[in-house]
Protein backbone atom coordinates (compact mmCIF):
# COMPACT_ATOMS: atom_id res chain seq x y z
CA UNK A 1 0.00 0.00 0.00
CA UNK A 2 1.11 3.32 -0.92
CA UNK A 3 2.48 5.52 2.18
CA UNK A 4 0.55 8.56 0.81
CA UNK A 5 0.34 10.97 3.79
CA UNK A 6 0.20 14.29 3.47
CA UNK A 7 3.20 15.89 5.31
CA UNK A 8 3.01 19.19 6.99
CA UNK A 9 5.75 21.59 8.28
CA UNK A 10 5.74 21.76 12.16
CA UNK A 11 5.96 25.24 12.26
CA UNK A 12 6.52 28.91 10.61
CA UNK A 13 10.04 28.30 11.10
CA UNK A 14 11.14 25.45 9.57
CA UNK A 15 9.36 26.55 5.95
CA UNK A 16 11.18 29.40 5.87
CA UNK A 17 12.72 30.18 2.63
CA UNK A 18 16.38 30.58 3.97
CA UNK A 19 16.04 26.63 5.85
CA UNK A 20 13.98 24.97 2.92
CA UNK A 21 11.50 22.49 3.55
CA UNK A 22 11.84 20.03 5.71
CA UNK A 23 9.98 16.86 5.88
CA UNK A 24 8.82 14.70 8.67
CA UNK A 25 9.76 10.99 9.00
CA UNK A 26 11.94 10.81 5.76
CA UNK A 27 9.44 11.29 2.90
CA UNK A 28 10.53 13.67 0.14
CA UNK A 29 8.24 16.02 -1.25
CA UNK A 30 8.56 14.34 -4.76
CA UNK A 31 6.81 10.74 -3.46
CA UNK A 32 3.61 12.31 -1.88
CA UNK A 33 1.39 11.93 -5.04
CA UNK A 34 -0.44 8.38 -6.47
CA UNK A 35 -1.28 7.09 -9.95
CA UNK A 36 -4.49 5.52 -10.71
CA UNK A 37 -4.20 2.36 -13.16
CA UNK A 38 -7.23 1.68 -14.97
CA UNK A 39 -8.77 -1.52 -16.77
CA UNK A 40 -11.48 -0.69 -19.35
CA UNK A 41 -13.82 -2.78 -22.00
CA UNK A 42 -14.97 -2.20 -25.22
CA UNK A 43 -17.24 0.43 -24.54
CA UNK A 44 -14.80 2.71 -22.43
CA UNK A 45 -16.54 1.46 -18.97
CA UNK A 46 -14.09 0.58 -15.90
CA UNK A 47 -13.51 -2.74 -14.94
CA UNK A 48 -10.76 -2.40 -12.59
CA UNK A 49 -8.44 -0.01 -10.73
CA UNK A 50 -5.43 0.15 -8.59
CA UNK A 51 -3.67 2.59 -6.93
CA UNK A 52 0.37 2.84 -6.68
CA UNK A 53 2.58 6.04 -5.15
CA UNK A 54 3.07 8.06 -7.75
CA UNK A 55 6.93 6.67 -7.55
CA UNK A 56 6.60 3.32 -8.88
CA UNK A 57 6.75 2.62 -12.81
CA UNK A 58 3.71 1.92 -14.42
CA UNK A 59 4.92 -1.23 -16.08
CA UNK A 60 5.03 -3.49 -12.48
CA UNK A 61 1.60 -3.06 -12.12
CA UNK A 62 -0.13 -4.00 -15.39
CA UNK A 63 -0.21 -7.95 -14.80
CA UNK A 64 -1.82 -7.80 -11.98
CA UNK A 65 -4.24 -5.37 -13.55
CA UNK A 66 -5.00 -7.31 -16.34
CA UNK A 67 -4.80 -10.66 -14.92
CA UNK A 68 -8.14 -12.68 -14.52
CA UNK A 69 -9.48 -10.63 -17.49
CA UNK A 70 -10.41 -11.97 -20.66
CA UNK A 71 -9.92 -10.02 -23.25
CA UNK A 72 -9.21 -10.25 -27.39
CA UNK A 73 -6.64 -7.00 -27.36
CA UNK A 74 -4.65 -5.47 -24.60
CA UNK A 75 -4.02 -1.36 -25.66
CA UNK A 76 -1.00 -0.10 -23.20
CA UNK A 77 0.59 3.09 -23.80
CA UNK A 78 4.66 3.15 -23.89
CA UNK A 79 4.79 3.26 -20.05
CA UNK A 80 3.63 -0.69 -19.81
CA UNK A 81 6.04 -1.68 -22.76
CA UNK A 82 7.86 -4.50 -21.34
CA UNK A 83 8.65 -8.06 -22.84
CA UNK A 84 7.14 -9.48 -19.28
CA UNK A 85 3.84 -7.57 -19.61
CA UNK A 86 3.94 -9.23 -23.99
CA UNK A 87 4.67 -12.66 -22.90
CA UNK A 88 1.74 -12.32 -20.00
CA UNK A 89 -0.63 -10.76 -22.25
CA UNK A 90 0.17 -13.52 -24.89
CA UNK A 91 0.05 -16.38 -22.65
CA UNK A 92 -3.67 -15.32 -21.87
CA UNK A 93 -4.56 -15.21 -25.45
CA UNK A 94 -4.43 -11.50 -26.09
CA UNK A 95 -3.30 -9.01 -29.20
CA UNK A 96 -0.89 -6.41 -27.72
CA UNK A 97 -1.32 -3.73 -28.99
CA UNK A 98 1.40 -1.46 -27.29
CA UNK A 99 3.60 0.74 -29.16
CA UNK A 100 7.46 -0.06 -28.55
CA UNK A 101 9.86 2.48 -26.38
CA UNK A 102 11.85 4.28 -28.67
CA UNK A 103 15.07 2.56 -26.80
CA UNK A 104 14.34 -1.02 -27.17
CA UNK A 105 16.72 -2.31 -29.75
CA UNK A 106 14.23 -4.55 -31.52
CA UNK A 107 11.37 -2.14 -32.44
CA UNK A 108 8.36 -4.54 -32.52
CA UNK A 109 5.27 -3.99 -34.62
CA UNK A 110 1.67 -2.94 -33.42
CA UNK A 111 -1.76 -2.07 -35.06
CA UNK A 112 -1.60 1.60 -35.27
CA UNK A 113 -5.62 1.75 -36.46
CA UNK A 114 -6.49 -0.50 -33.23
CA UNK A 115 -4.10 1.54 -31.07
CA UNK A 116 -6.16 4.44 -31.48
CA UNK A 117 -8.99 3.41 -29.72
CA UNK A 118 -7.05 3.96 -26.44
CA UNK A 119 -8.52 7.41 -26.21
CA UNK A 120 -11.21 5.59 -24.70
CA UNK A 121 -8.98 4.70 -21.96
CA UNK A 122 -8.33 8.17 -21.59
CA UNK A 123 -11.92 8.93 -21.53
CA UNK A 124 -12.53 7.16 -19.05
CA UNK A 125 -9.74 9.08 -16.73
CA UNK A 126 -11.68 12.14 -17.51
CA UNK A 127 -15.13 10.84 -16.19
CA UNK A 128 -13.60 9.59 -13.24
CA UNK A 129 -11.77 13.05 -12.67
CA UNK A 130 -15.47 15.11 -12.88
CA UNK A 131 -15.22 14.08 -9.18
CA UNK A 132 -13.29 17.07 -7.48
CA UNK A 133 -12.25 14.65 -4.71
CA UNK A 134 -10.86 12.29 -7.18
CA UNK A 135 -9.25 15.04 -9.23
CA UNK A 136 -7.61 16.97 -6.68
CA UNK A 137 -6.97 14.02 -4.81
CA UNK A 138 -8.36 15.60 -1.54
CA UNK A 139 -8.48 12.20 0.38
CA UNK A 140 -5.27 11.06 2.92
CA UNK A 141 -4.90 7.78 2.77
CA UNK A 142 -4.90 5.35 -0.09
CA UNK A 143 -7.56 3.91 1.04
CA UNK A 144 -9.88 6.58 1.18
CA UNK A 145 -8.69 7.36 -1.94
CA UNK A 146 -9.33 4.11 -3.50
CA UNK A 147 -13.08 4.24 -2.09
CA UNK A 148 -13.51 7.63 -4.25
CA UNK A 149 -12.02 6.04 -7.41
CA UNK A 150 -14.66 3.33 -6.78
CA UNK A 151 -17.47 5.52 -6.52
CA UNK A 152 -16.74 7.32 -9.34
CA UNK A 153 -16.52 4.17 -11.47
CA UNK A 154 -19.91 3.15 -10.13
CA UNK A 155 -21.44 6.62 -10.88
CA UNK A 156 -20.36 6.05 -14.71
CA UNK A 157 -21.78 2.65 -14.87
CA UNK A 158 -24.83 3.76 -13.22
CA UNK A 159 -25.51 6.48 -15.83
CA UNK A 160 -25.61 3.69 -18.40
CA UNK A 161 -27.96 0.53 -16.65
CA UNK A 162 -30.21 3.24 -15.67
Amino acid sequence: MANDRCVSCQNSSTCSRSKGWKPRHGAHKRGLNSKIHLAVDAHGMPIKTTITEGTKADCKMAIPLIKGIKAENLLADRGYDSNEIVEFAKKCGMNVIIPPKKNRKIQREYDKYLYKLRHLVENAFLKLKRLRGVASRYAKTTSSFRGAVTIASILQWLRILV
